[in-house]
């Protein structure tokens, strides 16, 4: 089955209007201090949000550094 009509230029752009990327939100991590995104884990310290840090030692997140 064909399309009866071509979709015109026009349309084909207002379609396509809000599949354009957004930039990454940065944050800092209020314990380490390093920019961190949202609801991300931070890396040297773990934390997520208030009350709730993880710890995976096997990658290195949210251990001692000595």
């Amino acid at each position: 089955m064909l399309p009866n009509q071509k979709v015109s230029y026009g349309r084909t752009r207002r379609r396509r209007n809000h599949h354009a990327m957004t930039p990454i939100t940065v944050t800092t991590c209020p314990i380490s201090g390093m920019p961190k995104q949202h609801h991300r884990v931070s890396a040297e310290s773990g934390y997520v949000r208030a009350g709730l840090r993880i710890s995976v030692p096997k990658l290195g997140i949210g251990i001692d550094q000595k």
